[in-house]
């Protein structure tokens, strides 16, 4: 695994955020299971990810899956009464840094509750703005 790698997962374990801003590069795309439009660039990815951290219980990666250029990071979570598994697929550009991270989640009830969740806090974050 790269330091990268463990880096990010480090960080998503401790739900620090701020510790993958400089894992990711300038250009990352953040692809989504629950909207078809990618989310591109650190801020956008970050505030996602802040998001999803508040929403996820019970995080934990399972299992890691490893190659040179690319992981992915098999994950298990709760959202309310809802059990999930997941992966984020991490892939690396020239740099090193994540150019690149690609979520998929699992069953559908799971990603369900994670989209409601998901949708009221950002609604909630953009009535703060």
């Amino acid at each position: 695994m790269t330091d990268t790698h463990a880096r990010f997962r480090d960080a998503a374990l401790a739900r620090d955020i701020d510790a993958v801003r400089p894992l990711l590069a300038d250009d990352v795309v953040l692809r989504s299971p629950v909207v078809h439009k990618p989310y591109a660039g650190i801020d956008a990815t970050l505030f996602l990810l802040r998001h999803v951290a508040a929403t996820f219980e019970d995080f934990r990666y399972v299992d890691e899956l490893t190659g040179p250029q690319s992981a992915a990071l098999l994950f298990e979570a709760r959202v309310g009464d809802r059990e999930l598994q997941g992966v984020d697929h991490l892939r690396l550009g020239a740099d090193g840094r994540i150019a690149e991270l690609t979520v998929l989640i699992r069953p559908l009830s799971g990603l369900t509750a994670l989209a409601e969740a998901m949708g009221a806090r950002i609604q909630a974050a953009a009535g703060d703005a």
